[in-house]
C-alpha cells in the first residue's frame, strides 16, 4: 500500500443508488484516489467512471488488482460471496449493511478479515451523524432508550424487511450505547404493502437494566429519524435527519420560593454535515493506519444478531394487518 503519505488507491464495487454515493464522496477524498469501478451493469459502470475519472473494469479481480480497499455496495443477497472474494484478495473493506444475512457468513468475514489482517468495515453510516456522536460522548449511564425510524414508502430497500433496512440503524446505535448483553427481547411487527415486515417495534432490556424501544416504518406518511436517551442527570433528544441535538439537564438553582429545581436545555445543530463522507473518510484514515475501524465487523455482525431475533419473533406472532392479531 505505500507509506500514509501516499494516497490511499480505492474502489467501489457495485455503482446503483448507494454506490454512486461512495464513488462521489471518494472522488473528493483527497487522501485517496478513486482508480476504478467494477458493476454487473457494464454501461452503469462506465458511465460512473466517466463521469468521476476513474476506470470501469470488465470484472471484479481486474479492479482488486489495482486497489488497496473498496467499498462493497451490491444487493444485501450478494454481499458475504463479493465481500469474501474482496477479503480473500487481501483488500481492505467497507461493506454496506447490513454486512450479511446470516451471522454465521458474517463471522466467517470477521474472521477472515482478522486472520489477514485487514479492515472490515461495516457501512452503519448515522454512526457518524454529528448529533449521535455528541449524545455518545455525553452519555454514561443510560437509563431508558427511545427510537423512531419512520420513511414515506418507496420500492428501494424492499428486498430486505424494515428490519433490516431502517430498525438496524438504531439497533446499531443502541447497541454501541449500552455495553451489555441483552437480556429479554419482545418484538412485534406487520406487513402492509410488500411480502416482509412494513412496521416493526422492539423492546430490548439489558442486564444491566437499560431498556430499548425501537420503532421502524416505512409505510409512513413522513419522513422521522429521532432518538431520545434518558440518564439520571440528564434527557437527550437527537433529530437524525435534521441533524440536532438537545440535552436537558437541572440546573443546579431553583425556582422562587424553592418549590423545585430549575431546568436547562441546550441545543447544537449540524446543518453542514456529511455522515456519508465522514464515514468514507473514517474508513481510509484507518486503512492508512492500520487502525481497527469505528464500525467493526463485529459491531456490524451484533447488529445482525439483534435483529435476526427481532425479524424471528415478528414471524412468529402476527405477520399481517388484522383488526385483531
Amino acid at each position: 500500500m505505500g507509506s500514509e503519505g501516499e494516497k490511499l488507491r480505492v474502489g467501489v464495487v457495485g455503482v446503483g443508488h448507494l454506490g454512486h454515493y461512495h464513488v462521489q464522496k471518494y472522488a473528493a477524498l483527497k487522501e485517496a484516489r478513486l482508480v476504478g469501478v467494477f458493476d454487473v451493469d457494464r454501461a452503469k459502470a462506465g458511465d460512473m467512471a466517466h463521469r468521476y475519472g476513474a476506470r470501469s473494469h470488465p470484472d471484479l479481480p481486474a479492479l482488486l488488482g489495482e486497489v488497496d480497499a473498496v467499498s462493497l455496495a451490491v444487493p444485501t443477497e450478494h454481499h458475504y460471496e463479493e465481500a469474501l472474494k474482496i477479503l480473500d484478495h487481501g483488500v481492505h473493506l467497507l461493506v454496506e449493511k447490513p454486512i450479511t444475512y446470516s451471522v454465521e457468513h458474517a463471522a466467517r468475514l470477521v474472521e477472515t478479515a482478522r486472520d489477514k489482517g485487514l479492515v472490515l468495515q461495516v457501512g452503519h453510516v448515522e454512526r457518524f451523524n454529528p448529533p449521535v456522536i455528541e449524545m455518545k460522548s455525553l452519555l454514561d449511564r443510560p437509563v431508558f432508550v427511545e427510537s423512531h425510524r419512520m420513511n414515506v414508502f418507496t420500492v428501494r430497500g424492499t428486498d430486505v424487511d424494515v428490519v433490516l433496512d431502517l430498525m438496524i440503524h438504531d439497533l446499531d446505535i443502541v447497541l454501541s450505547l449500552v455495553r451489555a448483553p441483552v437480556r429479554e427481547l419482545h418484538a412485534v411487527g406487520m406487513r402492509v404493502v410488500t411480502d416482509t415486515t412494513d412496521i416493526a417495534n422492539a423492546r430490548i432490556i439489558f442486564e444491566n437494566g437499560t431498556v430499548a424501544n425501537l420503532t421502524a416504518s416505512r409505510v409512513s406518511n413522513k419522513t422521522l429519524r429521532k432518538i431520545r436517551v434518558f440518564q439520571p442527570d440528564a434527557y437527550i433528544s437527537v433529530n437524525c435527519a435534521r441533524r440536532d441535538l438537545a440535552i436537558t439537564r437541572l440546573d443546579g438553582q431553583e425556582l422562587l420560593g424553592g418549590e423545585s429545581p430549575g431546568v436547562t436545555t441546550r441545543k447544537l445543530t449540524y446543518p453542514e454535515s456529511d455522515p456519508l463522507a465522514d464515514q468514507i473518510a473514517s474508513f481510509v484514515q484507518a486503512v492508512r493506519r492500520g487502525s481497527a475501524p469505528e464500525v467493526s465487523g463485529e459491531d456490524g455482525k451484533r447488529a445482525l444478531e439483534v435483529a435476526l431475533a427481532v425479524m424471528e419473533q415478528i414471524e412468529q406472532g402476527c405477520g399481517h394487518y388484522q383488526g385483531l392479531c
